[in-house]
């Protein structure tokens, strides 16, 4: 039976309430494996409906009807929440930090923790000492959506932010997201990492990268992953490692003598991150967990 045909079934049965979809969506949530099915199920209705968490869990609590059409809506939007599609995939929206930011098929949903990996970008150039001549200055290497050079620029708005994506998916989703935001001290690029951005060799104050890391060989455990993210941003080669030594090369360039690298890396590559970047040649190399306990970032000073 199609979305329609069981919404239109609901509201013969009886007057249509968003407490009684609500209830309906949870269940279907929760049975298809969503962590938070109560969450989604607020976050898909207000969507629907334009209105925000609070005001969906206030018409729920009042029993307020709700409409066949915005009933159909939700019930299809559900489903492919139950399908595992990405939340932000069916709003077309995603959080990060203080932004709202638009994504979608093609370009890599932001993800909380690397909201922490930005923290430790912004941390450090807001460390950074201005002078009369020159503006403190960031690179985001594989920007994506843009959230990390956005979170930059909005946060040390007195920095100047250049991201860097070889995606053209992805570049439409940044373009926008810039567009949206609209941080006069950011820019983006288009070129591939390992020939941007020739004309900040040793001016660059501080790199921040969240590269493709799962080794090629590893199966991400989260559908909405597996199934949805674009493989370009997820794999990294046979040790997760081949995009992040580019990275490594690429920062050694832009940066001055004493400027910081922040790569964000799985929970178990800690190690090898490490291992790698003094390797290349850094120092100070240090890992970082997130609020969960878990390494997800390493930094290393040029």
């Amino acid at each position: 039976m199609s979305s329609s045909s069981n919404a239109a079934t609901l509201a013969a049965d009886r007057p249509v309430t968003v407490r009684s979809l609500f209830e309906r969506s949870v269940s279907i949530l929760a049975s298809a494996g969503v962590t938070d099915p109560q969450v989604d199920a607020e976050l898909l209705i207000g969507h629907v409906l334009g209105a925000s968490r609070g005001r969906v869990q206030s018409l729920t609590v009042t029993d307020a009807p709700i409409g066949v059409e915005d009933t159909v809506a939700v019930i299809e939007a559900v489903e492919r929440r139950a399908a595992r599609e990405p939340l932000q995939h069916i709003t077309g929206r995603a959080w990060f930090r203080s932004l709202e930011l638009a994504v979608g098929q093609g370009v890599f949903v932001p993800r909380p923790e690397t909201e922490f990996v930005a923290g430790l970008g912004i941390d450090a150039l807001r460390a950074v000492v201005p002078t009369p001549d020159a503006r403190p200055r960031a690179v985001d290497l594989g920007t994506g959506s843009g959230a990390i050079a956005l979170a930059l620029a909005t946060e040390v708005p007195h920095a100047e932010v250049t991201a860097v994506e070889n995606s053209t998916a992805a570049f439409v989703w940044a373009k926008e997201n810039f567009r949206t935001v609209g941080a006069e001290n950011a820019r983006l690029v288009f070129i591939d990492l390992a020939d941007a951005l020739p004309e900040l060799d040793g001016s660059v104050d501080v790199v921040v990268s969240n590269p493709p890391y799962i080794p090629a060989g590893a199966i991400p455990r989260d559908p909405e992953v597996r199934l949805f993210d674009p493989e370009h941003a997820l794999y990294g080669g046979a040790d997760g490692f081949d995009v992040v030594r580019h990275v490594s090369a690429t920062a050694r360039r832009l940066l001055r003598p004493g400027g910081t690298l922040v790569v964000e890396h799985g929970d178990l590559q800690g190690p090898g991150m490490r291992e790698l970047l003094t390797a290349d040649g850094w120092h100070a190399v240090a890992t970082h967990r997130d609020l969960t306990g878990r390494d997800r970032a390493t930094t290393a000073i040029r």
